[in-house]
């Protein structure tokens, strides 16, 4: 398997990432214990988010921010770019904000700065996967899948330029 004439190798299962996912749900109904609202971050963690709100018990509501910081490159710019942002009023709301990947932490601690500025009463966070030592930020999820190496990744909802995102496992672009 290629992408962009570049080969594919297969670093998380389907299977093993769904076993996660679950496991994800059950520790975020656990800190939650009623509804809240879930905002997830547009394009790569629409595939995540499906999976786990699939998984939770307790009633969930959801609404998609979309923000930019990679464009057509492989490397975060250190800025986000707001594309699309909420279609309702978060105050007084606890939130549990999902993204595909914490890398950099660029993206993710600048728009959790945001939904506090838009005064949720808790923001927590909840990443599938959790590139450590990439990090130029001080920033940690409250919840992750899965840590992985300092690898370009595809399939799962995350993309290179757009492709690789129907993947159903997470591949390393070789």
């Amino acid at each position: 398997m290629e992408i962009k004439g570049r080969p594919l190798k297969l670093i998380l299962s389907e299977k093993s990432i769904r076993k996660r996912v679950k496991e994800l749900a059950e520790d975020i109904e656990k800190h939650f214990s009623e509804p809240f609202l879930l905002v997830s971050l547009l394009k790569g963690a629409f595939v995540f988010t499906a999976d786990l709100i699939r998984c939770f018990n307790l009633p969930v509501h959801v609404d998609f921010m979309w923000v930019s910081s990679y464009g057509s490159s492989q490397e975060s710019q250190g800025h986000i770019k707001v594309v699309k942002d909420l279609e309702r009023d978060i105050e007084g709301l606890r939130v549990l904000l999902v993204d595909d990947i914490l890398d950099t932490g660029y993206t993710l601690a600048e728009v959790y700065r945001l939904l506090e500025l838009k005064g949720a009463k808790e923001v927590r966070t909840c990443v599938l996967l959790d590139k450590k030592e990439r990090r130029r930020v001080d920033f940690r999820a409250d919840f992750v899948g899965f840590e992985v190496p300092n690898l370009f990744l595809v399939g799962y909802g995350l993309d290179w330029d757009e492709e690789g995102r129907n993947l159903r496992g997470i591949y390393a672009v070789m």
